[in-house]
């Protein structure tokens, strides 16, 4: 990594100790500097040159400033924007919790998302096999992968649809049906 984006990182490391929220991401427009070698597997596994990330601290911390761009993923500071590579989304639900008529997903970078208006679930049909790949809005454009445990629980908790969602099940959060499938 460059000097730049690595001071850049120690003052946000800094800053997020401090206080407990997001960086303002999408306010930031530095010029892109290339890319760096650094992918997201489709099970939420972070690389860098190849080598699993093994530091949860440092993904959290990459997470953070991680941005969807109209042209890819991209981790962005002030000063720098470098693209990485993404196979699927860069997270992946894995806990789930109801709470007071929420629905309530923690990622796998310990990032709480509550499904409803602003943060959709939305389930795609893998066109080979037919298996459902669910996925929940977490911030600002980025999603989680819901993972099959996370999917099971939904799957118990669904109930049938009504009027436009007739013949589907499906979960309300928020005040907001989301479709799941068709029942088998």
């Amino acid at each position: 990594m460059t000097d730049g984006i690595s001071i850049g990182l120690a003052s946000l490391q800094r800053d997020l100790a401090n206080a407990y929220r997001l960086p303002p991401v999408e306010k930031w427009n530095p010029a892109h500097c290339g890319e760096i070698d650094i992918r997201i597997a489709r099970d939420g596994t972070w690389f860098h040159e190849g080598t699993p990330i093994g530091r949860r601290e440092l993904v959290r911390l990459f997470s953070t400033i991680l941005r969807k761009d109209p042209d890819g993923y991209v981790l962005v500071t002030p000063g720098e924007k470098m693209r990485i590579r993404v196979e699927d989304v860069p997270f992946l639900a894995v806990l789930l919790r109801e709470e007071a008529g929420r629905l309530i997903f923690t990622t796998n970078v310990g990032d709480e998302t509550v499904a409803g208006p602003d943060n959709p679930i939305r389930v795609e049909t893998h066109p080979e096999t037919g298996e459902p790949a669910p996925y929940v809005h977490v911030r600002r454009g980025l999603e989680a992968r819901i993972s099959r445990t996370v999917f099971y629980q939904l799957a118990d908790i669904a109930v049938p649809g009504a009027g436009a969602f007739a013949g589907q099940l499906g979960v309300w959060s928020e005040g907001v049906f989301f479709a799941l499938g068709r029942p088998s």
